[in-house]
C-alpha cells in the first residue's frame, strides 16, 4: 500500500514492538455478542474480523473477550479465551486476518461489576460493593439496574488477575500478534483506579498508585507469561460505558497515570474519547496527547475519527502513533481502500446497534 498524497501519515508503515504495520489504520474494540453460548467465535466472526484486513487496515483489535469462568463474562454471547475449543475457535479467526495482511490483537477484558450476562455464576464482583451507575444496556440483552457487586477478597483479585494471564496464554498459542489489556470504559481495572467506584483501605485503594496496581500486576504478569517478543498494550479512558461524563482529577492525575503505565512493560496505549482531538479537561491536550508525552509510549487514539482529516490530524500533530475507527469501520469494512481510491465516505447507521448490536442484526440492516 502506498502513502495517500491527501492523507500520507495514515498511509506510512509503523512498528509496534516486533509487529510491523503496513498503515496507521486500525480497527477498534466494539462488543458484538455474536459467539457461540459457550463463548467460541462463529464463522460468521471469522468473516467479519477479516473482512477489515481485506478492506486495507493494518491492524485490528478484538472485542473484549472474556478472560476466566467465574466473574470475567460481562455479556450472554461474549467470546472467550478461557479454554482450547476457545482459542482454537480463535486460530480460524486470526489465520484468516493474517491470511489478507492484517495483524490482529486480541482485547482481554473483566466486566467486573459492569457484568449484565454471565452464566458461569450468579452476581457479580468489583472493588466495593457499590451499585453502578446507569442502566444496563439494551443491546447487549441487558435491563434495568446493575446489580450492586460483592465486593473482592484478596482470592479473588489474584483469580482475575491469573485469568488474564490464562487468557493471554491461550492467545499466544491461536497465533494472536498480540494482546490488549482492558483498562479502560468502567470495566474491571477501571473500577479499581475510579475513586466514586473503589472504597478499599488496603493496597488496592486510595492513592492513585495503589488504585493502578491491579493493572500493574495484570500487565507484569501477563508479560512474564507471554515473554517479550508478544506485543502487550493496555487500554484506557475517561468515560465509560455507564457514565459517559466521568473525569479523572485533571492533568495532574492524567499524567500520574500515563507516567505510571509508561513504566511498564508495555508496546502502546490505547486511549478513547468520545471526540479524540478534543482536550481531556476544559482547555488543552488531548488524553491521546498526554498518554504520549507521559507515557513515552506508542499511542493509538480512538474517538469519532471516521473523518479522514481528523484522523489524519491526530497523526500529524503527534498526538497519535495509530488511530482506531469504530463507527467508521462498520460502516465501511474497507474504510482505509475507499480513502485511498477517493471513494465516498457514508453516514454510520445507527440502526446496525439496535435492537442488538450483533452480527445478525447488522448483516440484516446491511442487506446481506
Amino acid at each position: 500500500m502506498t502513502a495517500h498524497p491527501a492523507f500520507p501519515t495514515l498511509f506510512s508503515p509503523f512498528a509496534i514492538g516486533g509487529m510491523k504495520l503496513p498503515n496507521r489504520l486500525a480497527v477498534a474494540p466494539m462488543t458484538r455478542v455474536s459467539a457461540e453460548a459457550d463463548g467460541r467465535p462463529t464463522p460468521r466472526m471469522v468473516d467479519y474480523y477479516s473482512s477489515f484486513a481485506a478492506g486495507g487496515f493494518g491492524l485490528v483489535v478484538t472485542e473484549g473477550i472474556y478472560t476466566d469462568k467465574a466473574f470475567a463474562q460481562g455479556y450472554l454471547f461474549q467470546p472467550g479465551l478461557t479454554d482450547t475449543l476457545q482459542r482454537d475457535a480463535w486460530r480460524v479467526v486470526v489465520d484468516a486476518v493474517h491470511v489478507r495482511g492484517g495483524r490482529i490483537i486480541a482485547q482481554l477484558m473483566h466486566a467486573g461489576a459492569l457484568s449484565q450476562g454471565n452464566p458461569h455464576r450468579n452476581g457479580s464482583v468489583g472493588p466495593s460493593a457499590v451499585r453502578p451507575k446507569g442502566q444496563q444496556m439494551a443491546f447487549y440483552r441487558g435491563s434495568g439496574d446493575y446489580a450492586v457487586p460483592s465486593a473482592m477478597s484478596a482470592s479473588d483479585i489474584t483469580y482475575a488477575r491469573e485469568g488474564f494471564v490464562r487468557a493471554a496464554f491461550y492467545a499466544r498459542e491461536a497465533g494472536f500478534d498480540g494482546v490488549e489489556i482492558h483498562g479502560a470504559n468502567g470495566y474491571l481495572l477501571d473500577q479499581f483506579l475510579s475513586e466514586g467506584i473503589n472504597h478499599r483501605d488496603d493496597l488496592y485503594g486510595g492513592a492513585v498508585e495503589n488504585r493502578l496496581r491491579l493493572t500493574q500486576e495484570v500487565v507484569l504478569a501477563v508479560r512474564a507469561a507471554v515473554g517479550s517478543e508478544m506485543v502487550v498494550g493496555v487500554r484506557a479512558s475517561q468515560g465509560k460505558v455507564n457514565d459517559f461524563l466521568h473525569k479523572w482529577r485533571g492533568a495532574e492525575e492524567a499524567a500520574a497515570i500515563f507516567t505510571m503505565l509508561g513504566h511498564l512493560p508495555v508496546d502502546y496505549i490505547h486511549t478513547t474519547e468520545f471526540e479524540a482531538w478534543k482536550p481531556a479537561f476544559a482547555e488543552g491536550e488531548s488524553l491521546a496527547a498526554f498518554a504520549k508525552r507521559y507515557s513515552g509510549r506508542p499511542v493509538i487514539a480512538n474517538g469519532a475519527l471516521h473523518d479522514p482529516q481528523a484522523a489524519a490530524g491526530m497523526v500529524a500533530r503527534g498526538e497519535a502513533d495509530i488511530v482506531s475507527l469504530g463507527r467508521g469501520a462498520l460502516a465501511h469494512a474497507d474504510w482505509p481502500l475507499r480513502v485511498l481510491s477517493n471513494a465516498e465516505i457514508g453516514e454510520f447507521d445507527r440502526n446496525i446497534l439496535s435492537p442488538l448490536a450483533d452480527l445478525a442484526n447488522q448483516d440484516r440492516v446491511q442487506g446481506r
